[in-house]
C-alpha cells in the first residue's frame, strides 16, 4: 500500500461516520461499523490505542468507565483483560455483550465491508510515541489493496511524527481542536495531506487561510445537515458523522 502522503486525496467520501456511526451503535466497535455500512457510510473513523502488552484496540477515552463496564487506564489492563469486558450494554440492551475489538479484527470486518476508514491514533496520555509507532507499523502491514488507502490521524503531534518515521507512505492528517497560527508549519514538517478541524472552532478566516494554502479541511462532528451546508460552502471537503443516515 503506498501514497504520497502529502498529495491532496480524490477518494475520500464528503461524509465520514464518526467512531462508526455513534449515535446508533456503541462507538469504536464492530457493531458500530457495521450500523455506519448500513446507514450509507463508504467510510468510518474510529480511535486505536495501546493495551499494557501493546495490542492495538479500538477505544477513544484514556479510562475505560465511559464506554464500557470496566474501570481504570486502558494502558493499564492486558488485551485479555480488556477483551472480557461489555463495550455495548452502556448504549442499548440489544448491544450487551459486545467486545472492544482489536485493531486486526477491525481491519478484517472492514475489509468483508469494503469500507475505506480514517485510524485516528489516540494515545493514552504519555504514550503518544510507541502508539503511532505501533499503529503505524500495523497500518502499513496489515491494510488490504482492496480498500481505498488507510488515513491515520492525530491530535498528537508525536505520535504523527513516529508514524511518519515508521510508514512514511501512510497517509496523515493533523487533527486540532484549537488551530495554532504556526499551523502550516507543522503540516509541512509531518507531511500531512489534510487538516481535521473542529466545527466549533473553524473560523471563517481560518477556513480562508486553509483554501489559500491549498490545504483540504474536513470537519468534525456535524450532526446538522444546515452547518454541513454552510461547511461545504465555506470550501470542506469532509464533514464526521454520529448520523450518517442524514447525509448518506
Amino acid at each position: 500500500m503506498t501514497s504520497n502522503s502529502t498529495a491532496p486525496r480524490t477518494d475520500v467520501p464528503r461524509m465520514i461516520g464518526h467512531r462508526g456511526a455513534a449515535a446508533h451503535a456503541p462507538e469504536n466497535t464492530i457493531p458500530g461499523l457495521k450500523k455506519a455500512k448500513e446507514l450509507g457510510a463508504r467510510w468510518v473513523e474510529f480511535d486505536c490505542m495501546l493495551s499494557m502488552d501493546e495490542v492495538v484496540v479500538l477505544h477513544h477515552d484514556d479510562t475505560l468507565d465511559r464506554t464500557t463496564n470496566g474501570t481504570g487506564l486502558v494502558s493499564e489492563k492486558s488485551f485479555v483483560e480488556l477483551r472480557r469486558l461489555d463495550a455495548g450494554a452502556w448504549f442499548g440492551p440489544e448491544f450487551k455483550g459486545t467486545a472492544i475489538p482489536s485493531f486486526d479484527q477491525t481491519i478484517a470486518e472492514l475489509t468483508s465491508l469494503g469500507l475505506g476508514a480514517n485510524v485516528e491514533i489516540k494515545p493514552v496520555t504519555g504514550h503518544e510515541r510507541r502508539t503511532g509507532q505501533v499503529v503505524a507499523a500495523q497500518t502499513a502491514q496489515l491494510w488490504p489493496a482492496s480498500l481505498p488507502p488507510a488515513l491515520l490521524s492525530s491530535f498528537s503531534l508525536d505520535a504523527l511524527e513516529e508514524a511518519m518515521k515508521i510508514a512514511p507512505q501512510v497517509d496523515r492528517a493533523i487533527l486540532w481542536w484549537n488551530i495554532p497560527e504556526d499551523w502550516h508549519d507543522h503540516h509541512m514538517r509531518l507531511g500531512a495531506s489534510a487538516a481535521h478541524v473542529s466545527a466549533k472552532k473553524l473560523s471563517d478566516r481560518q477556513a480562508a487561510a486553509f483554501r489559500d494554502a491549498g490545504v483540504p479541511f474536513r470537519v468534525y462532528t456535524v450532526n446538522d445537515p444546515a452547518d454541513a451546508e454552510r461547511l461545504f460552502a465555506l470550501g470542506c471537503e469532509t464533514i464526521f458523522t454520529d448520523y450518517p443516515d442524514r447525509f448518506a
